[in-house]
Order: structure tokens, then sequence, then C-alpha cells
């Protein structure tokens, strides 16, 4: 199984988020899963400006030469993959919105339906499943998880996939392990 982490932590130092990732990686080595991890505060990722090139002029390529370039052949290859983040006002914070919004390119421009909603088509045969992680604050309710859920649910529905995978640092990592390997 092709595992892919996309961590959306831009802070320094050891937070929850890193020490969760790092056992969540390690239980899923130990079961022959291959991980791949991007941190993306470290990569030059770009906000999508809605140019629509990636979709006409230029189908299925960013028109940025940057970050995501990497992201994208390991997100097609991948069989599963989780965004890591902590919550920041209840939601993701920019740095993993800008790069959902910067896979807008492996998608279709046209539309169709899909279970009675309008959906775009799919431009590669596969996705794969999707899997978040978050740091909840303590100000963090369960209506901001129960959001966020739905957000990725939403998205994974774009993709056609699914979303397989949803915990919190305040779960156990050996847990979102087994619940991965499981899906």
């Amino acid at each position: 199984m092709k595992i892919l982490i996309l961590n959306g932590d831009a802070r320094p130092g050891e937070t929850p988020l890193a020490a969760f990732l790092a056992e969540f990686a390690a239980g899923l080595r130990t079961e022959q899963a291959e991980v791949t991890r991007f941190d993306l505060s470290t990569l030059d990722i770009r906000f999508c400006t809605g140019c629509w090139s990636c979709w006409w002029a230029t189908p299925g390529r960013c028109v940025f030469r940057d970050g995501m370039e990497a992201i994208y052949p390991a997100f097609l290859e991948a069989d599963l993959v989780v965004l890591a983040s902590p919550l920041v006002l209840g939601t993701v914070p920019a740095l993993v919105k800008k790069t959902q919004d910067r896979l807008i390119p492996l998608i279709h421009p046209y539309i169709e339906l899909v279970h009675g909603e309008c959906h775009h088509r799919k431009r590669y045969e596969r996705y794969p499943e999707l899997g978040v992680i978050l740091e909840p604050t303590a100000e963090d309710g369960q209506a901001d998880l129960d959001g966020v859920r739905r957000l990725f649910e939403r998205f994974a529905l774009n993709l056609r996939s699914r979303l397989a995978l949803f915990s919190t640092t305040d779960g156990n990592p050996g847990e979102a392990v087994r619940e991965t390997l499981a899906a």
C-alpha cells in the first residue's frame, strides 16, 4: 500500500501533530506500507489564481512550476493521501487549502451528474482514497471537526474517491494505522 502524507503543519519544533505523524508513519512502515511525506511548509506552493490554464491551455498541468510538481505524481500513485493539519479558527489553514486548490488540474473542467449532483469529470481512471488527521485546539468543538470532515468528504466525492480515514491527535496513532490498513 502506498501512502502519501501531506503535512500542513507550519509550526516549527515538536508539536502534537508532528509526534502523531511520526508514530503513524512508523506504524504503517512496520506493516510494510510505503510512506512518502511532504512537509508543505518547506515547499514553494503558490495560490491558484483561477486562470484555468490547467484546463484549457495546458490540460492537466498547472502553469506554476513550484512544489506541486513533486506532489502531483505522488498523489496519483498513492493508494491513500493523508492531509494532516492543525485546526486554525475551526478549519484547516491556508497552507492546506491552497494545496487542495492546486489539485484542480487532476480533474476535467467538464461537468457530469454523479448521484444527482454536478461534479467534474475524472481526468484519470484512478484516484487515491483520502484521509485527514487533525490537531484540534481546546477551543475546537465537535461542530468544527464535523465541518472539516464534511469538506473533505465533498472533496473526495469530487475525485470519485472516499474519505477513508478521519482522525485527530487526541486519538491513538496505532488505531489510525489499523483503520488505514482496514480501509
